[in-house]
C-alpha cells in the first residue's frame, strides 16, 4: 500500500482500534491458481503479540484452507470513507485550484495464518465473535442458546483460520494534505450529510485538527 508520510497512522492502538470496529477483513492468499480474496469477521486478540493475532474460520468446502499458506498473506480492514467535493473548500473562492477526492481509514495486517481444526478452539472462537457483536442488544444471544448437538454438527462443517500479526500499516486519508480551513470544511461538509459513515468521517477529520482558537 502506498502511503504518503502525511497520509501514515502507525500508532498500534489506533490501528487495533479500527480492526475492532469494522472486523469484516479482506483477506488475500496466494495459493496455487493464484491470488484469492475472502471476506471473514475476525476476532483481534490484541495482546497477543507485538501487533496482535486474527481469529477467524472459513467455510470447509472453500478451498482456501487447501492452499499453500506457507507465504505472508494480507487481511484489509475498510473503515469510515467518502467522497469529498472541492466544494467544501474555501480555498475554492481564492484561486480555483480544487479537485475532488476520496477520505478513507483503512488497515493492512499481514501475517502466516494457519489453519485450525480443533473443536474447542473452533468453539471458543465461534462463542468470543458472538458475544463481541451480540454484546449491544438487550437480550444478547449465545452459542449456548442452541442445542448442542446442532452447534458441534456446525463446527465441523468449519475450518479456523489465525494469523499472528507480523506488520500492521495504517493509512488515515482524512485531508490533512489541505489548509485548516478546507480541513474544517470538509468536517463540516460531511456533517451535513447525516448519515452514519460521513459522521464517522468528519470525526476522523476533526481529530487531526488543531484545537479552535478561544
Amino acid at each position: 500500500m502506498y502511503i504518503p508520510e502525511v497520509f501514515e497512522e502507525s500508532d498500534v492502538s489506533v490501528l487495533q482500534a479500527l480492526v475492532k470496529e469494522h472486523p469484516l477483513g479482506t483477506w488475500v492468499t496466494q495459493g496455487d491458481g493464484g491470488l484469492a480474496a475472502d471476506h471473514l469477521p475476525f476476532v483481534l486478540d490484541a495482546g497477543r503479540g507485538p501487533y496482535g493475532t486474527l481469529r477467524g474460520h472459513v467455510a470447509r468446502a472453500n478451498r482456501v484452507w487447501q492452499a499453500t499458506l506457507s507465504a505472508s498473506s494480507l487481511v484489509v480492514f475498510q473503515g469510515p470513507q467518502g467522497y469529498v467535493t472541492p466544494s467544501w473548500y474555501p480555498t475554492k473562492h481564492v484561486r480555483g485550484e480544487v479537485v475532488p477526492t476520496w477520505n478513507y481509514a483503512v488497515v493492512h495486517a499481514h501475517g502466516l495464518a494457519r489453519v485450525i481444526h480443533d473443536h474447542d478452539w473452533l468453539l471458543a472462537l465461534v462463542t468470543d465473535l458472538t458475544a463481541e457483536h451480540e454484546s449491544v442488544r438487550a437480550l444478547p444471544w449465545k452459542v449456548a442458546d442452541a442445542p448442542k448437538e446442532y452447534v458441534d454438527r456446525l463446527l465441523q462443517s468449519i475450518v479456523g483460520v489465525e494469523i499472528p500479526i507480523e506488520r500492521l500499516a495504517g493509512k488515515w486519508k482524512v485531508s490533512q494534505n489541505r489548509p485548516e480551513s478546507d480541513r474544517r470544511g470538509v468536517a463540516s461538509g460531511l456533517e451535513a450529510r447525516d448519515d452514519d459513515e460521513s459522521k464517522a468521517m468528519a470525526l476522523l477529520v476533526r481529530r487531526r485538527l488543531a484545537p479552535d482558537p478561544k
